[in-house]
């Protein structure tokens, strides 16, 4: 194993305890999706995006847009290990004033390219941002991170039949793929499989990995930055709570309260270690 895997693996573990600790202070927030996307979100903003975080605003800046905005929690964790802001503002998530907010505020925090949340439209906005960037000529890329649930929205379909129509090449979208969503499984609420297969159908080029696999992470979005003439996707099938064992693969943890007795088994499973007050 190369010693910028076992980096990655780390800060992704790093992530994830901060996310929960984030989620457990605030009293709400979503765990499970936070803890499946924490190696896709490591692996991009501290090996793959090209941005600066003391110039939040550079205009050359790869963007990345948080389709699945409830994660926001281990995207925040990211941008504030990376420099965007202070570790200890983690602690004021969901709070009144708070720059943190439950979705991403783009116009409140630092590092945040869209404001998201409402399912289906991160796509929409990411095709805008990567025809933005051929009309413009610029170098920039876009990536957007989807959950599988979101698969079931018709808004992003008609995106994806736009970036092909484009040949939006400068853009990726990664699909969180941990086959669970707020009410059950896709496949109880509404089958989005077989998932490569539509998207090939809109004309992207697709990849599909382990999402949990950093080398298959990275292997993957390297190959979708040398790919011309199509947009690309990645299927990442994930683990809902991935790392933390009671709350694997359970429906339950896709937003529910995380007790104090809960981040001390969880942080334990993940050697976290305990940090000033309980954070």
């Amino acid at each position: 194993m190369t010693d910028q895997i076992q980096e990655l693996q780390e800060i992704a573990r790093e992530l994830r305890c901060l996310a929960l600790r984030m989620i457990q202070n605030a009293g709400s927030g979503h765990a499970g999706g936070s803890l499946s996307a924490a190696d896709i979100v490591a692996a991009l903003y501290f090996s793959v995006l090209n941005i600066d975080p003391s110039r939040p605003d550079w205009p050359e800046r790869d963007r990345l847009v948080l389709s699945k905005g409830h994660g926001c929690p281990i995207l925040y964790a990211a941008l504030a290990r990376r420099g965007y802001f202070p570790i200890d503002e983690l602690w004021t998530l969901r709070q009144l004033g708070s720059r943190l907010q439950g979705h991403p505020d783009m116009r409140k925090t630092p590092g945040v390219d869209a404001t998201t949340g409402s399912l289906g439209q991160g796509i929409s906005v990411a095709v805008g941002m990567a025809l933005a960037a051929k009309i413009n000529r610029a170098s920039y890329r876009v990536y957007a991170i989807m959950g599988c649930g979101e698969m079931q929205e018709g808004q992003v379909w008609e995106a994806a039949m736009a970036a092909s129509h484009y040949h939006l090449d400068n853009l990726t979208g990664i699909v969180d793929y941990n086959g669970l969503q707020i009410d059950g499984t896709n496949a109880q609420i509404m089958e989005i499989a077989p998932l490569g297969e539509k998207w090939r159908a809109f004309g992207w080029h697709v990849l599909e990995i382990d999402g949990h696999n950093m080398q298959e992470i990275l292997n993957a979005l390297s190959l979708t930055r040398q790919h011309v003439g199509q947009p690309s996707v990645i299927i990442a099938r994930t683990i809902k709570g991935k790392g933390v064992s009671f709350m694997e693969n359970e429906v339950k943890w896709h937003s529910s309260v995380v007790t104090k007795e809960d981040l001390e088994r969880a942080l334990a499973e993940l050697g976290c270690e305990r940090k000033g007050n309980g954070r």
